[in-house]
Formats: C-alpha cells, sequence, structure tokens
C-alpha cells in the first residue's frame, strides 16, 4: 500500500509512468529528478503520510526502495 501511494506521488511530480517505478528505481539516474523535484516528493510524502522528514536524512534517499524505508521508519 505504502509503495503504490508513493509510486504515484513520485509519477505525479515527475511525470512518469508509475509501472515503470520499482524499489530499485534510482530518483536521479533512472527519473532525471534534480533536487528540487525530490525536494517536492519529500514534501508530498510528508503530507500524504503525515511523517516529517529530517533533511539529513532526506538528503540521503537514493532509490524509490530508500523512499519506502524513509516512509516506514518515521512510523516507529
Amino acid at each position: 500500500m505504502e509503495m503504490e501511494k508513493l509510486k504515484k506521488i513520485i509519477a505525479e511530480v515527475l511525470g512518469a509512468d508509475p509501472a515503470e517505478i520499482n524499489e530499485n528505481t534510482l530518483f536521479v539516474d533512472d527519473l532525471a529528478a534534480d533536487s528540487l523535484d525530490i525536494l517536492e516528493i519529500i514534501m508530498q510524502i510528508q503530507d500524504v503520510f503525515g511523517i516529517e522528514v529530517p533533511q539529513e536524512e532526506a538528503i540521503n534517499v537514493k532509490t524509490v526502495g530508500e523512499a519506502a524505508n524513509m516512509i516506514k521508519n518515521a512510523g516507529k
């Protein structure tokens, strides 16, 4: 469920096809996201999932799977 919501956020922000997004997808290399795109994705994640993401943690997220783990860990 979290992954589907996350894929939807990424697809909306980047105009990507959600079917082509998986845990190993790299934001920069595979989706051509820049730092502002990633910031927008993080802001959307915070809104949709009701979590706070520390900036130090957000800047280290490179893959969709890492973003999903960030969401899971924030809920603990």
